[in-house]
């Protein structure tokens, strides 16, 4: 039993009877010309499904647009990379030899696609119920903690509806600096509220992410009543 094999077993509950559907979900692109792709598309449409119809089943009282940011925060990239890490998937991806020495087997990006082609592996290899298995398995732990409605409406969104509903214009974000190795950036921006001179600044390992850290110190600011400090 190869240690992919014995993984899936282990950590998926899953044996594949096609290992070779298994081998190529762990390989990635820039290993070889036939490689995960194809499998992260369907493996993300199956996932898709999984969530919106466990979140349905979950919270009967929520409305669309309730549903539909539950489901995004569980099949977005951070999360599905941070259950990657979870099962101990990125030592088993295949990379090529640059991709391996800049860190690719701790990557967001490369974790989250692997996952994704995992799961549309098991689901042409065991079917739909199979693949279901498996997700709800994965997700156990977050589907019995869902996010609040609050908890839902991230930093950027909720300091963009302040401002709008104050007749402001959206706030404008503005990378200053990325630092840092390929494999583990640091990015810094800065969130600008027009209007009424405010510019905090926020920290992430994504843009995204230091732009919900800016948004965040900028509306904390503009709630507490006062300017916030320019970090810059």
């Amino acid at each position: 039993m190869t240690a992919a094999v014995r993984w899936a077993r282990e950590r998926l509950g899953y044996h594949f009877a096609d290992e070779g559907l298994l081998g190529l979900a762990l390989t990635h692109r820039s290993a070889s010309a036939s490689n995960n792709e194809r499998l992260e598309f369907l493996g993300d449409a199956v996932l898709g499904m999984v969530m919106a119809a466990a979140v349905f089943e979950r919270r009967p009282e929520a409305g669309e647009g309730v549903l539909s940011r539950t489901r995004s925060r569980l099949v977005r990239g951070e999360t599905l990379a941070a259950l990657a890490r979870e099962i101990g998937l990125g030592q088993l991806v295949r990379l090529g030899g640059g991709e391996a020495r800049s860190g690719g087997h701790q990557r967001t990006s490369v974790l989250a696609n692997a996952l994704e082609a995992v799961l549309g592996a098991v689901y042409l290899d065991g079917g739909m119920a199979a693949a279901e298995a498996v997700v709800l398995r994965l997700y156990a732990d977050r589907l019995a903690e869902l996010p609040d409605e609050e908890d839902l409406r991230d930093p950027k969104t909720r300091l963009q509806e302040w401002l709008q509903a104050r007749g402001g214009k959206p706030p404008a974000y503005t990378v200053r600096k990325v630092s840092g190795a390929p494999h583990a950036q640091l990015f810094e921006v800065a969130c600008e509220v027009g209007g009424l001179g405010l510019v905090t600044e926020g920290r992430g390992r994504s843009r995204r992410m230091a732009e919900q850290d800016a948004a965040g110190k900028a509306l904390a600011a503009i709630l507490a009543g006062h300017e916030p400090r320019d970090e810059a």
